[in-house]
């Protein structure tokens, strides 16, 4: 029967093949290691390093200590072959991977319903942000400038757009940055409150995205109205007798 160091050193080898990305050479509470802290645990983690069987593989600072990796080394990987029995060997390793694809299938679980509750958060709090008014004032208490400009401007845009004979209305990408040429600092929530007020006063048509939402080419300037989302304008000509 073999030592108590050399039992110990079989063990160790036998996790480190089947933690390849690195394991504590000594344990503790919160992570477990591959020798036990003892003197006996000691004396086998030695001998696993003056024989070649493990190697570093990373450093880890916590708190005020560092904690080393340690794999199974070539040497190491030869050494339990000839000590162990290939077919337990075996089985221990598809035991691993069979852990390891349940706890990869729990993360991925995890990361999609993190996804999508971001993608909820991010899609209420743009609602919620064209829904805030513009600042009435600046931070020293004058008057905030007037948007009216950039405005006037996007309605002679969608007459010319109209009078060019596009066979489509102008996406709101395109109406931005023309509005942009005209207030180069105008962000998108105010963009958007203008077109919902030049919507109100029957200045403009807003139109929806008819296609899939993933295709949108841009979807941060899509504009939320009602239960549609619109990306297209086009000026509201006025009837003449």
């Amino acid at each position: 029967m073999a030592d108590k160091p050399t039992q110990l050193v079989l063990a160790a080898l036998s996790r480190a093949v089947a933690e390849p990305g690195g394991v504590p050479l000594f344990g503790s509470k919160s992570a477990p290691g591959l020798f036990a802290a003892t003197a006996v645990g000691r004396q086998a983690a030695q001998r696993c390093q003056d024989e070649g069987y493990l190697q570093l593989v990373r450093s880890e600072t916590k708190g005020k200590s560092t904690v080393d990796y340690y794999t199974l080394s070539d040497k190491g990987l030869n050494h339990l072959l000839c000590q162990a029995s290939p077919r337990e060997l075996l089985e221990d390793l598809v035991r691993a991977l069979e852990a390891r694809q349940a706890q990869a299938a729990d993360l991925l679980a995890v990361a999609r319903q993190m996804q999508a509750t971001l993608d909820g958060l991010k899609a209420s709090a743009e609602q919620v942000l064209r829904q805030v008014p513009p600042a009435a004032s600046v931070s020293d208490g004058t008057a905030a400038p007037a948007d009216d400009g950039w405005k006037a401007d996007a309605l002679a845009f969608l007459s010319s757009w109209h009078a060019s004979g596009a066979s489509e209305d102008c996406p709101l990408p395109e109406l931005f940055r023309q509005a942009r040429q005209v207030e180069p600092a105008l962000s998108i929530g105010r963009f958007h409150d203008g077109l919902r007020q030049l919507h109100d006063a029957e200045q403009i048509y807003l139109h929806p995205w008819t296609g899939p939402l993933y295709a949108i080419p841009e979807p941060p300037l899509a504009l939320l109205v009602g239960h549609a989302i619109a990306y297209f304008a086009g000026p509201r000509l006025k009837m003449t007798a």
